[in-house]
């Protein structure tokens, strides 16, 4: 049994490395989109968008790693289904949970990895990623301008842009919120900035438009007046500073901590339970998938491998559906966090109980 055992766990590592190097590889592929332009465009130094990469690859284990689990148990046995193998091991009087345990063992290994990589890895790379996302603009405050979007990054001042060319700008839009007062707009069809060397600011000349001016005998209220051309500093100077931490961002202790605090505070605590709990659920994901596929490629036709992949996807869509169905449920206080996270688990292994009871008979 031994050697079985070991021949069976052999098989099932080699494409479930695989899969996760592939499925890893096109998640990063879709962030390195909007990196690159930061670097081509922005000129933004590489080093930074190398943490910034680098730090998304623990983030997206998260997700890559339980799929991975359930593609790879389906691929492996499907192998050894089409090359009767199986049938081969029921032949010798060997039952099939033979098999079953040592996999169990594997997604419980597996889970118990996860469960530190959701409590501790993703959390800290979750955040040190955002903290270095908030001070490209430190480094780079060109970098901080995107077409299309609210920008708020620059203090006192509110920007959309709805075209960048370059360093010319179409269709600019700057709002300036008063402490006291309705909020300035100024508006130009186009623009063009320069940073300012030494100083973490840029200089706007914004030409053909329009800007509000405080009426000096009615600070409530402005008149406008038409420009040629207008400068406008934009100011990054107190942008240095603590970032503070989102729920996906803290660990299973500081959301515990975080949750008391607000609850003393009289605070609705619900986003950070559901997130507390879905650490905790998501992390035995791979357990569950492992014990999905076996059946799957074992019950389905032994020449059907493409049919099985697809399987693997439908399973791999419908509890992902079910974990975000759960989350809507506890975020919108329709069910308690602590067991409707819990749902999509369940609903996986009593699934998975059903097949391999029909597979092992």
């Amino acid at each position: 049994m031994k050697i079985l055992r070991n021949y069976i766990l052999k098989e099932c590592i080699t494409p479930f490395f695989l899969c996760l190097g592939v499925l890893t590889g096109i998640f990063l592929l879709g962030n390195l989109i909007p990196l690159t332009n930061l670097v081509i465009n922005k000129g933004v130094s590489l080093l930074s968008i190398g943490k910034i990469f680098i730090l998304s690859v623990p983030v997206l284990l998260g997700y890559t790693l339980p799929i991975a689990c359930l593609i790879g148990v389906i691929i492996a046995f499907s192998r050894l289904s089409s090359d009767n193998e199986i049938m081969a091991i029921r032949a010798n009087g060997i039952h099939l949970t033979n098999i079953l345990f040592p996999l169990a063992i594997l997604g419980l290994i597996l889970s118990l990895f996860c469960i530190i990589l959701n409590e501790r890895v993703i959390p800290f790379a979750h955040h040190k990623q955002r903290v270095l996302m908030k001070n490209l603009g430190v480094e780079n405050p060109t970098a901080l301008l995107e077409a299309g979007v609210f920008i708020s990054s620059f203090n006192g001042q509110i920007l959309f842009i709805h075209k960048i060319d370059g360093y010319k700008l179409t269709n600019v839009t700057i709002y300036q919120p008063q402490e006291k007062g309705p909020t300035r707009t100024i508006i130009a069809k186009r623009g063009e900035f320069t940073t300012i060397p030494g100083k973490e600011q840029i200089k706007l000349k914004l030409m053909e438009g329009t800007a509000d001016q405080p009426d000096l005998k009615n600070g409530n209220s402005f008149y406008k007046i038409n420009f040629d051309n207008y400068f406008i500093t934009l100011d990054l100077s107190n942008r240095k500073q603590i970032i503070s931490k989102k729920p996906k961002s803290m660990s299973l202790k500081e959301l515990r901590e975080e949750i008391v605090k607000m609850e003393q505070l009289l605070v609705d605590v619900t986003d950070l339970r559901t997130e507390y709990w879905r650490k905790i659920t998501w992390s035995f994901s791979p357990f569950v998938f492992i014990l999905i596929g076996f059946p799957i490629a074992v019950i389905t036709n032994k020449r059907e491998k493409s049919a099985n992949v697809l399987f693997a996807v439908i399973c791999t869509v419908i509890y992902y559906l079910l974990s975000m169905g759960a989350e809507a449920l506890s975020s919108q206080r329709i069910a308690d966090p602590a067991w409707v996270m819990w749902m999509p688990n369940l609903i996986g292994i009593t699934t998975a109980g059903i097949l391999n009871l029909k597979c092992v008979s």
